[in-house]
């Protein structure tokens, strides 16, 4: 995998070419300060003071009583008592809030490449949903999704060159209320040709797509032919689409083929291999029952992050780190 690759997958290189088959989306350069927090663990957690009053919290009980205990005397010597001043980022809070107000008053947002999927349960609503830069950051800070953005964006790369990119958005999708989980797809392009398909879901037996398979695989082929194959640069990547209540595909990602993309009911080798060695006809997986669940991914931990089946992110990181501990425990005489 090259870096170019990984790169084209970011949304604010692919949105503007399928703007019209995606879901609304205002993307927005970050500042580098505002990445710097993102990343300081050092001190306490502390959200960004808002210059238009928002909380990402505003349902939270506030008890004065336990306040006092972290109240610092004003005569107070010692500078290290001190509080820190919380952050602040005026432009980017309000060209932010600009855009939530254009895209309906409700999005979910994501960095170059990932959603902080893994604290969605810290929002007040349990999901996403952000009406306020406050709670955009409230995501964000606690996210370790959004770790692999900021740090190991390019590690599966053979011609890395840099940990991260030079320079980070942040993507505000729009937020839709309807949306249905069961009929989000993931689709895996081999060499330009689609090669399979996966029900995105694989937490959950939904027998509606017992009933459309065939009319879904009908559909999404025709789409990929017409909408994508010819534009998408790259030859291997993948891309997650959403089938609307009328019929209608949009598409919602591209990720890159392999490394930390989760191949969901697939898995890597036989994507390589023999999927593409037949070539015949697309593939087309959906848990078809109860039984085929997966187990145990309704977790905070990301299931990208749990895969280390051979080709994936983790088994590629893990092979590297050996090789390195490896390097490093090299003996001076073995250079002799």
């Amino acid at each position: 995998m090259k870096e170019e690759e990984v790169k084209r997958c970011q949304i604010q290189e692919w949105y503007q070419k399928f703007r019209s088959v995606s879901i609304k989306t205002q993307n927005h350069e970050l500042p580098e300060s505002f990445i710097e927090y993102l990343l300081d663990d050092t001190g306490p957690f502390l959200l960004p003071e808002s210059i238009t009053g928002e909380d990402a919290l505003p349902q939270r009980i506030h008890n004065p009583e336990e306040e006092d205990d972290f109240q610092v005397p004003e005569d107070s010597e010692d500078e290290s008592e001190q509080p820190s001043p919380p952050p602040c980022f005026p432009e980017l809070e309000l060209v932010v809030k600009q855009s939530i107000e254009t895209l309906g008053g409700a999005i979910f947002p994501k960095l170059n490449w990932s959603s902080p999927k893994d604290t969605a349960w810290i929002s007040t609503t349990g999901n996403l949903k952000c009406t306020s830069f406050s709670e955009i950051v409230l995501l964000f800070k606690s996210s370790e999704t959004l770790t692999h953005d900021l740090c190991h964006a390019f590690d599966s790369c053979d011609d890395k060159t840099s940990s991260r990119p030079s320079t980070f958005y942040v993507a505000l999708r729009k937020w839709y209320p309807s949306f249905h989980p069961e009929m989000e797809f993931r689709c895996f392009v081999s060499h330009r040709i689609l090669v399979g398909i996966s029900q995105r879901d694989v937490t959950s037996f939904y027998p509606v797509l017992l009933e459309k398979k065939e009319d879904l695989e009908i559909s999404i082929q025709a789409f990929f032919m017409e909408n994508v194959q010819e534009i998408f640069e790259s030859e291997n990547y993948t891309f997650d689409v959403y089938v609307t209540k009328s019929g209608r595909i949009k598409i919602i990602d591209f990720n890159p083929w392999g490394a930390f993309t989760l191949p969901l009911l697939f898995n890597w080798e036989e994507l390589e291999t023999g999927l593409v060695e037949s070539g015949d006809s697309v593939q087309f997986r959906i848990i078809d029952t109860r039984c085929g669940v997966r187990p145990g991914l309704k977790t905070a931990v990301p299931y990208d992050y749990l895969d280390t089946s051979p080709g994936s992110g983790w088994d590629q990181f893990l092979r590297n780190a050996d090789e390195e501990l490896r390097m490093q425990s090299k003996s001076p005489e073995d250079d002799a």
